[in-house]
């Protein structure tokens, strides 16, 4: 059955959940999405994630299934690993984590007792929740120590304190990796320490997976590491799923803690759809496309600056950067993230390294390039995005113009399809 046939259904059988779906479509066509975890994907990835596959379960990995009938999920799953393996240059791929909180926790169970130590970012320098935060489940189970930037040095991780602390604290695993850190990461002095204290190097590239595939920023795998985990949306454009690539000699215990440890059957109409964005990613115009994400990052982060809003690392390396609101402008993120959405521009509230503020109501908010990249925005767009953002900000409660801005934005959206839709 096909695709306007199915959405016929739909709307004719639970009208409620096909005008919720509409709407957003309508909400992404007219305005700009700048949250950096988030992403347009390939009209493929649409048809393959919703496939015939959902009807099938695929317990175990291909060529050891629970259950028969696996011809074609086998060939998928197999398509999606060397896909992987070949993107990110690396000995082994597991494709089935759900998404990204589950992959690391798979990692963490397949080589920790609980109460083992993990070194990881702290989570208002750019660290994730699955980093350690003790609202996590794994904050609760192992015992999370964390290093920090410097932000008055651009961010810069200070890997002699780095240093310091591992061989106080003698972790299991050391963990690099972000949400919300605008720069790449030193990863050889990561494996310098992990070595010198006998620790496992895990590198959580959930946000910057599809800048890595593109070769546009650094692979882990080419400075030694151990493990890396990533998410298959975000920057890489797939639906929403994790993987956990590593070196030959963890294979076996990642597929374990995988399955049977932590998941049951996996999603395999996902997993179909993984396959499918790891094939787009292998084409030569996925390499462009990383290296504008990255133009247009750079340029909206010097808008930005030129127009007096206070980055936390006075620029970027990667596809995202975080602005200080109530420094630039005296508001708080939450204020920020509902001024923008007023006029079409989509951002997320955020914390700033040791804000004073909680999360719900923080200092900043998080900015990023992948979705208008997507769309086929260049730097003359994204300085235009930039500076509507900058006169919304200012002029926060002149409700006059913040309706002119919004037009401009929904007037200007026009010209750049979604993709997929």
């Amino acid at each position: 059955m096909d695709l306007n046939k199915c959405l016929q259904l739909l709307e004719k059988n639970d009208p409620d959940v096909y005008n919720a779906i509409a709407g957003e479509e309508n909400r992404e066509k007219k305005g700009i999405e700048l949250i950096p975890s988030e992403n347009y994907t390939y009209s493929e990835v649409f048809a393959a994630n919703g496939s015939i596959l959902t009807n099938k379960y695929a317990e175990g990995y291909p060529g050891k299934r629970y259950y028969g009938g696996q011809e074609f999920t086998d060939v998928v799953e197999s398509l999606a690993i060397e896909r992987a393996k070949k993107l990110f240059k690396c000995d082994h791929a597991n494709v089935q984590p759900l998404s990204g909180s589950p992959m690391n926790q798979a990692v963490y169970m397949a080589f920790l007792k609980p109460g083992d130590t993990i070194l990881g970012m702290d989570l208002s320098h750019g660290g994730h929740l699955t980093h350690g935060h003790p609202v996590s489940h794994m904050g609760k189970i192992f015992n999370f120590v964390r290093y920090k930037t410097i932000p008055e040095e651009k961010g810069r991780i200070d890997f002699d304190e780095l240093l310091r602390i591992a061989k106080e604290t003698k972790p299991k695993i050391i963990l690099c990796g972000y949400t919300s850190y605008p720069r790449d990461y030193d990863y050889a002095n990561f494996k310098r320490i992990a070595d010198e204290v006998g620790a496992i190097t895990m590198a959580d590239v959930a946000h910057i997976g599809g800048l890595i595939a593109a070769g546009v920023m650094r692979n882990p795998f080419d400075y030694g590491f151990d493990i890396v985990t990533t998410t298959t949306h975000k920057s890489l454009r797939g639906p929403r799923g994790g993987m956990i690539l590593c070196k030959e000699k963890f294979a076996k215990i990642i597929d374990k803690s995988v399955f049977p440890g932590l998941q049951g059957g996996p999603h395999m109409n996902t997993i179909s759809a993984i396959a499918v964005a790891l094939g787009k990613a292998l084409q030569p115009e996925f390499k462009e496309y990383g290296k504008q994400i990255l133009k247009n990052s750079k340029v909206l982060a010097e808008t930005l600056m030129d127009g007096g809003m206070k980055l936390i690392t006075n620029g970027t390396d990667n596809h995202m950067m975080v602005v200080n609101t109530v420094e630039s402008v005296g508001i708080g993120g939450t204020e920020a993230e509902h001024v923008l959405d007023s006029v079409s521009i989509t951002t997320n509230k955020q914390v700033i390294p040791d804000d004073p503020n909680p999360p719900l109501r923080p200092s900043g908010i998080r900015l990023g390039t992948p979705c208008a990249t997507t769309r086929g925005m260049k730097e003359d767009d994204i300085r235009k995005i930039g500076g509507w953002l900058i006169e919304a900000l200012q002029n926060n409660q002149d409700e006059s113009q913040l309706k002119r801005i919004k037009n401009e934005v929904e007037a200007f959206c026009q010209k750049f399809p979604v993709p997929g839709l």
